[in-house]
């Protein structure tokens, strides 16, 4: 049906029109996008968390057992470290709108405490290189600032948890009597209390567990 003439201005106004109205329909699938790979980032850092806190729990006990109290307390140091990150990493999937997965519990493969601690180092280094990064970069790219905040905790936390099992491992037979203290925020793990603040989320000294 013809309408008459357009003048300039009613082409234009008609053009930014048209313009919004494909903004309108393709910005928010794009985001939706974003968010659905940031989900799923989520997802398969809840269930890892998840298996490792039961994992290292096992490794605890089996530490005992060969008699090694130092690495054992060590071990559940960071299976309540990691029982904060699954908590942080589900916390971020309902604020961001998404549903919380059953868990897919691992039958962890428990070996001697040397060998628990090869395995440890090996998942560790992983998540803090490879796996959070990459997470951490997908929900920056997304602004997904719950994620970003929940993996920034862990790939920072799985960092020291390396180094701690390392140490552990160089020194097993021969460990040093220490104690461990956990952020309940963000699963900061070290064999000191801070002065005042965690170093990596600023909670308070006073808040810290101490693991026995």
């Amino acid at each position: 049906m013809f309408l008459g003439p357009i003048d300039s201005g009613g082409v234009k106004a008609f053009l930014l029109l048209a313009l919004m109205g494909c903004l309108a329909f393709t910005l928010p699938a794009r985001g939706a996008a974003n968010n659905e790979a940031v989900l799923k980032d989520l997802e398969t850092a809840y269930q890892g968390e998840a298996n490792a806190h039961e994992r290292y729990a096992l490794f605890a006990k089996k530490a005992d057992e060969d008699g090694f109290p130092q690495v054992a307390k060590l071990f559940r140091a960071a299976s309540y470290s990691e029982q904060i990150h699954r908590d942080n990493h589900k916390a971020a999937i309902e604020a961001l709108g998404g549903q919380v997965p059953a868990l897919a519990a691992e039958k962890p493969k428990v070996g001697s405490t040397r060998e628990n601690l090869e395995s440890a180092i090996k998942g560790e280094t992983y998540e803090s290189k490879e796996m959070y990064p990459e997470f951490l970069k997908r929900a920056k790219e997304a602004k997904a600032s719950p994620a970003v905040r929940t993996f920034t905790f862990a790939q920072e936390v799985e960092t020291e948890h390396t180094k701690l099992y390392q140490t552990a491992l160089d020194h097993l037979g021969q460990n040093q009597p220490v104690d461990y203290y956990v952020c309940p925020v963000c699963g900061n793990t070290d064999t000191s209390l801070p002065a005042k603040r965690c170093d990596i989320c600023g909670t308070p000294v006073e808040e810290w567990k101490k693991i026995e």
